[in-house]
């Protein structure tokens, strides 16, 4: 059977994680893309990654290139194109640089790989997934965004260090948009079954969800230069091997909604079912009336985002 091509959009930092991941788990071959004056870049990092396989024993091909002839028939497509953030930028300073190359890339991939499904990282995430739709006119099963999977799991870490307890038993998900606004959804969150409200204080819990919604920004304080790049790659990892091997993980991302929790026409963080059709289905549940007005809150500032790419 061939092996499913997996293509990396920007070979930065997480373009390179990415490529790393997939490789490790054998998801396909992997060709890492960039412009022209990245190429020798790209092309480097798939040679030294084609040289670390001997040591770790898989099979995975990885190349570079600035062709975009080369990235012709794709499976999946991780974007992650675009300028990073700066310390006292938020990701909607991005927007005006990060939407141009967003809008290249579309029609690109609609040229090379009508039928690929397609992860977008790139910032302002919801801003960013909503102008590769408009712009590929791919259907809605085939888009996705790549924001709660990252969020649930900064959610699950600071549970994990908070109880001492396995981050592989903390269970909880972070609804909305990627940003300050996001909705760490603490009622449903467990560790081994056991609800987390019955093991850390109310206003612990609270800090905990504060950290959540900056935890990106808190990274990017840290570096100085740059933003978070293992975690966000693992994260976009997770959504393609679903759908690659057809796992129906339920992950939260950033799906199209139409009409899932009274959101209309847009792409928002929810628990998103991802099979290989994609997008497959998105698990709706009751929201408390607090929730409900957290999720107005967020719906509010990605449809602000969102109307500035004019799409």
């Amino acid at each position: 059977m061939a092996r499913k091509k997996i293509t990396m959009i920007g070979g930065g930092q997480i373009g390179g994680n990415l490529a790393l991941l997939a490789a490790q788990k054998e998801l396909g071959d992997v060709v890492i893309f960039d412009i022209p004056r990245a190429e020798g870049m790209v092309k480097g990092k798939a040679l030294d990654l084609m040289q670390l396989r001997p040591h770790d024993g898989h099979d995975s091909n990885i190349t570079g290139t600035s062709d975009w002839n080369d990235v012709k028939g794709t499976d999946v497509f991780i974007i992650t194109a675009g300028i990073p953030r700066k310390p006292g930028m938020d990701r909607e300073d991005l927007l005006g640089i990060n939407l141009g190359i967003m809008k290249d890339v579309a029609t690109n991939i609609k040229e090379q790989a009508p039928n690929a499904f397609v992860i977008v990282i790139s910032n302002p995430l919801d801003a960013m997934v909503y102008a590769f739709y408009k712009v590929s006119g791919f259907p809605k099963n085939q888009v996705v965004g790549m924001a709660g999977a990252l969020d649930s799991g900064r959610f699950r870490t600071f549970i994990a260090m908070e109880t001492g307890y396995s981050v592989q038993d903390v269970t909880c998900m972070v609804l909305g948009g990627h940003g300050d606004t996001m909705v760490p959804v603490t009622r449903l969150a467990t560790v081994g079954g056991v609800p987390v409200t019955d093991l850390i204080s109310a206003e612990r819990l609270k800090e905990i969800e504060d950290r959540t919604r900056v935890a990106g920004g808190e990274i990017v304080k840290l570096f100085g230069n740059g933003s978070a790049f293992y975690a966000p790659a693992q994260s976009a990892i997770e959504m393609a091997e679903s759908f690659i091997r057809d796992k129906k993980r339920v992950i939260p991302c950033a799906s199209l909604c139409e009409g899932e929790f009274d959101v209309n026409g847009y792409f928002i963080g929810v628990p998103t079912v991802i099979g290989a059709s994609g997008v497959e289905k998105v698990l709706e549940f009751s929201l408390t009336d607090e929730e409900k007005a957290g999720l107005n809150k967020t719906l509010d500032a990605v449809k602000k985002t969102v109307a500035e790419t004019e799409l």
